[in-house]
């Protein structure tokens, strides 16, 4: 880690922390400029050694079967799974929140070996196809207002054990019987964070992104 952590009196970090984007595929680049703009020194990450150093790392959104698969090409898979059994910090949205799971129904089958940092099942694209994309408006536990929400083709979460804490849920939009009301497309277990949307995609509000920076300077 670089240089010594100063503490505020509330003994959190307030160095900024360096966070690594995994490089593979998926939205590398829209996750870097937030950190960015979220107080975080933000480095894209391809190789194991580059997960040394790193205070938190993010796995993209993308498709959560190439992701896999390139984790294993990359030989990083191991390494990642040490680092975040180890308590590193992380944060996942949508095919990241896949990778994180410890449990991905047929997930074997498409070629996902989930991670295991979260206690929770993930339905894959349980919302749909690409045309079944929405956006939605969620309050969302520890941050200020409703976060817009933009969900591609996104997972939702159908089982959090006993240390999982729901941070956001679909609220109906009408009648009530759409499928995706009252699922859970945001949870947080230590200082492991997932969602099922795309924050990285609204720009100018970077509140998730913050919330995550504060829980890897609060460690």
């Amino acid at each position: 880690m670089n240089g010594a952590a100063v503490h505020d009196n509330r003994g959190v970090s307030t160095a900024a922390p360096v966070i690594g984007v995994l490089a593979l595929q998926g939205g590398v680049a829209e996750h870097l400029a937030a950190l960015d703009r979220s107080g975080a020194v933000a480095k894209p990450v391809r190789r194991p050694e580059e997960l040394a150093g790193l205070h938190g790392v993010v796995l993209p959104g993308g498709e959560s079967t190439t992701m896999s698969r390139l984790l294993h090409s990359f030989e990083l898979f191991e390494p990642l799974r040490e680092r975040l059994a180890a308590g590193l910090p992380a944060y996942g949205s949508c095919a990241g929140m896949v990778l994180l799971a410890d449990d991905v129904p047929g997930g074997a089958e498409a070629g996902v070996t989930p991670l295991g940092a979260l206690d929770m099942t993930v339905r894959r694209n349980a919302f749909g196809r690409q045309v079944d994309s929405f956006e939605a408006d969620l309050d969302f536990t520890g941050v200020a207002g409703p976060v817009h929400a933009v969900f591609i083709r996104a997972p939702w979460v159908e089982r959090i054990g006993p240390g999982v804490q729901v941070l956001a849920e679909v609220t109906p939009r009408g009648s009530g019987d759409e499928p995706a009301a009252g699922r859970i497309v945001a949870v947080q277990q230590g200082r492991v964070l997932a969602t099922s949307f795309h924050p990285e995609l609204v720009r100018g509000d970077e509140r998730v992104h913050r919330h995550f920076v504060h829980t890897v300077r609060a460690g």
